[in-house]
């Protein structure tokens, strides 16, 4: 029998680096994201994002209208502590 061990915390830095990798070179120096947005920068379903972070009190977002806004500072922010306290 074969038996693999993983790091999970290398693992989770490996996975850290590479968001901050993609983030660094998307960056287009947008003041707000958008849902479509947020899910292209995150790379994640809108229902994976609601199940994830999308209601923590600490998350950034206004709703104008129907349709939500993320501001890109803070957003970038959340989600690289998001991330780092998974």
């Amino acid at each position: 029998m074969i038996k693999v061990q993983v790091d999970e915390d290398m693992i989770k830095q490996m996975y850290q680096d590479a968001i901050n990798d993609r983030i660094e070179k998307l960056d287009e120096e947008l003041v707000y994201w958008d849902s479509n947005e947020l899910k292209r920068r995150t790379c994640m379903c809108w229902n994976t994002i609601q199940n994830n972070f999308f209601f923590d009190n600490n998350f950034p977002k206004i709703k104008i209208g129907g349709k939500w806004y993320f501001p890109a500072e803070e957003t970038k922010q959340f989600l690289k502590e998001w991330l780092k306290d998974r």
